[in-house]
């Protein structure tokens, strides 16, 4: 007989699988050697009490064989002499998209303005080293997007159109750990993640598909109203059935190459803040009620933390426990952090963007420069934190209580932030409707979970990227431009950790939009 049963155990009697076949055959009144076997399909921690448990969904077999677990097999038809789609960027949307594409019969032709994720790597080694930023391959630009050397969340309350279980099995294909299909907060993370997108990369060209490395976008090619492919850097042209726009929140040139074409945009809600920083310890005794962190069963642990300060959001964002901060700038004359964490969240400290919640209409003073008023004031607001950082790519930075207190820091606290941080007044520095609220929001979590306000904790500016300020707006059915045929815009909004699986979504529900565009 198969069944599936709830189990609640503590971490330590979780972690062994002879306590738990014992737990589930005393929840069925049998004995466990009735049990032929079972598999762990859900977990996830339950830390709301001062004893910490963990929550299983156990799948059971007795008095039967226990089948074999093979994981689900994917094939992919060859598409070497399909018809082409154009698709510009190789992140989360445009790999899935790729992917998607091959599934329908089409090819893609993957055009990327950085580098392969190998080489890509030397020059984020370059960035942690404050030595040189290259614009087209960095912590947002190149082969994976943004979401390759981040933690590799794969959480989502996206309410895109999309199989979830479907990109969580397609990334356990291509090297992710099983955990990712049982975790309630899969991840996969920075050290493993880079693999993952090599094996997406080679199943994609053994399909036929190609990639262009070191390409980038600068036109359409328009004939009329209909997008017939793009034009490169170096001048050559690219030329296909459609045009998937996967580039990500941070292709700046792109929204304004669009602006200057007159193709359709539009101003959204997103965030700006901080990333804040604690020892990982401090955060394991609030979130775990211990005082003896998290002992050898639990996990680093993470937290979300959202609040309403004068009419706006103030919420946590990419939260990394056992993680990094890491510069993620893409441009010069900028200062941009975000999070990652490797597989094990082994690193000492954790950390999370701190933002607050902005709509087109506190952008006060840029409405001259109409719907791209958001990037403007992203981009001014990056360039404040840069002029008061160090050389370079040292962190403005403050401790978590001075900026809460509106005082400067006359020390700091060690942080992971490789480059380097250096003590400035970031209350100060920071729009005044950012600033406030974001002390109002600290100060509220802290009481909320008491040990936040720790003097060990540090913020570092600026946390910027966690979506884009502009929409491409798209058919609510069919995926393409509202004003440009042959256009198909996704994953744009999405952040730098939280939107993998998001974004991988939209660019498998977009493709097969393509598909139907194509095949008309």
């Amino acid at each position: 007989m198969y069944q599936q049963i709830e189990l609640r155990l503590t971490p330590e009697e979780a972690s062994k699988e002879e306590t738990i076949k014992k737990c589930a055959a005393r929840k069925l009144s049998m004995s466990d050697r009735e049990i032929s076997g079972f598999k762990v399909v859900r977990r996830s921690i339950d830390a709301r009490r001062r004893q910490v448990m963990v929550e299983l969904r156990v799948a059971i077999w007795s008095d039967e064989p226990i089948p074999g677990f093979e994981p689900k097999s994917f094939h992919w038809p060859s598409v070497a002499s399909a018809p082409e789609v154009v698709v510009v960027g190789a992140g989360p949307a445009g790999l899935f998209a790729a992917l998607k594409l091959i599934e329908c019969g089409l090819k893609p032709v993957i055009v990327e303005r950085g580098k392969e994720v190998g080489d890509r790597k030397k020059d984020i080694a370059l960035l942690n080293r404050n030595e040189q930023l290259d614009e087209d391959s960095n912590y947002a630009f190149g082969e994976g997007g943004a979401g390759t050397f981040s933690d590799g969340k794969l959480y989502t309350r996206s309410k895109k159109r999309g199989d979830f279980r479907n990109i969580l099995e397609i990334l356990h294909f291509h090297g992710a750990s099983e955990d990712i299909l049982i975790d309630a907060h899969p991840h996969i993370g920075t050290d493993r993640l880079p693999g993952v997108i090599r094996n997406i990369r080679k199943t994609i060209i053994s399909a036929g598909g190609e990639f262009l490395f070191h390409s980038r976008v600068v036109d359409f090619i328009m004939e009329g109203d209909t997008v017939q492919g793009v034009t490169l850097a170096e001048g050559s042209e690219i030329r296909g059935e459609a045009v998937i726009l996967a580039t990500g929140h941070s292709a700046k040139d792109i929204y304004q190459l669009l602006h200057q074409k007159g193709i359709d945009l539009e101003a959204k809600t997103w965030a700006m803040g901080v990333r804040v920083e604690h020892p990982q310890e401090e955060i394991d005794r609030i979130q775990y009620h211990t005082n003896n962190g998290r002992g050898s069963f639990l996990p680093a642990a993470s937290y979300s933390f959202t609040h309403q300060v004068a009419g706006r959001g103030v919420y946590s964002f990419c939260m990394c426990p056992g993680g990094f901060i890491v510069p993620a700038m893409t441009g010069a004359e900028e200062m941009v952090v975000n999070g990652m964490s490797p597989s094990q969240r082994n690193s000492p400290f954790a950390n999370s963007g701190m933002v607050v919640e902005i709509r087109p209409e506190d952008l006060k003073g840029y409405e001259q420069f109409g719907v791209l008023a958001g990037l403007k004031y992203q981009q001014e607001v990056e360039r404040l934190c840069y002029i008061n950082g160090g050389q370079g790519l040292i962190a403005p930075a403050q401790r978590l209580i001075d900026f809460v207190e509106g005082r400067l820091s006359y020390d700091l606290p060690e942080t992971s932030y490789v480059p380097g941080v250096v003590a400035a007044p970031l209350h100060f520095i920071l729009p005044e409707h950012i600033s406030s609220r974001l002390r109002d929001g600290f100060a509220y979590f802290g009481k909320r979970a008491r040990g936040f306000l720790s003097d060990d904790a540090v913020v570092l500016g600026t946390e910027s990227r966690t979506s884009s300020p502009l929409r491409i707006p798209r058919e609510r059915e069919t995926f393409m431009h509202v004003s440009v045929k042959g256009l198909f815009p996704c994953g744009e909004g999405a952040g730098y950790a939280g939107g993998i699986a998001s974004s991988a979504m939209d660019g498998e529900q977009c493709a097969i939009q393509v598909s139907r565009y194509v095949k008309i």
